[in-house]
């Protein structure tokens, strides 16, 4: 994401840097695109449009960074460019793959799908706002609550993945359903995520070892994209609450050692 930068004073405040704003504007394209494609009822080309755009959203505030052309008008661009990314598309092809296939009865029945991708895409936007508030004093190192673009990647790589695998999409909609609404509750929850930034060094080192773990999910994502993206969705997702938890466990034990 396009960072805020105190020093964007003087002649250039007020215009935009052109390159971390044109990634920003593309990953915006990916997005509107894969409403467009979901609209179409052309599901997997929605579900790749998102993924393009959450590379994009990944590049735009790297650029930023390693450019020196961080701003204010770059984190507000990109959060609008994010909630139509990842909050907007990603409801709308839920709604229009599975969600509309629900059948309750009552007066609900007819309503619960949409109001669940609404709800989804509300989550996105409060989860959005939190962030940009907390710019410049929350930890780096960590999320609180799951970022749009994870949620977002989660749920069109499971669309896609059902989709690779000719499963039905009614058969699974109180499924998506559900998930739908663990992955919304958790863009606002206080559960933590790595966020892979580490402290800021633009030298930052890493063991060998990650470079190999790159090596076989370049290797993975060539034999099947959609399974193994679902996969690391499914285990960032599960991160989280796994960091959650262990960290509130340290907390305890801490505070029992300090209370003796």
């Amino acid at each position: 994401m396009n960072a805020p930068n105190s020093e964007s004073n003087g002649p250039l405040a007020r215009g935009a840097y052109l390159l971390p704003n044109a990634l920003t504007t593309a990953a915006l394209m990916a997005g509107f695109y894969a409403i467009i494609a979901g609209v179409r009822g052309d599901t997997v080309a929605a579900c790749i449009a998102v993924v393009i755009a959450g590379v994009l959203d990944g590049l735009d505030g790297r650029v930023a960074r390693l450019t020196g052309t961080q701003s204010q008008f770059g984190t507000q661009y990109d959060s609008l460019s994010d909630l139509v990314s990842f909050g907007l598309a990603p409801a709308l092809l839920v709604w229009s793959w599975s969600l509309a296939t629900l059948e309750v009865a009552g007066p609900l029945g007819q309503k619960i799908g949409w109001l669940v991708a609404f709800f989804y895409t509300a989550c996105g936007a409060l989860r959005l706002a939190r962030f940009n508030t907390q710019a410049g004093v929350a930890d780096k190192r960590y999320f609180q609550g799951l970022a749009s673009p994870a949620a977002a990647g989660t749920l069109v790589s499971t669309i896609w993945f059902f989709e690779s695998r000719a499963i039905d999409a009614e058969s699974v909609a109180w499924s998506m359903l559900v998930l739908t609404v663990v992955l919304g509750a958790l863009m606002v929850s206080r559960v933590r995520y790595a966020s892979f930034k580490g402290g800021g060094s633009r030298e930052r080192r890493v063991p060998i070892a990650w470079i190999f773990l790159l090596l076989v999910v370049l290797v993975l994502l060539a034999i099947d994209v959609p399974a193994v993206l679902f996969t690391i969705g499914v285990l960032y997702v599960t991160s989280g609450l796994v960091l959650t938890v262990h960290g509130r466990y340290q907390q305890r034990r801490r505070r029992r050692r300090d209370g003796r």
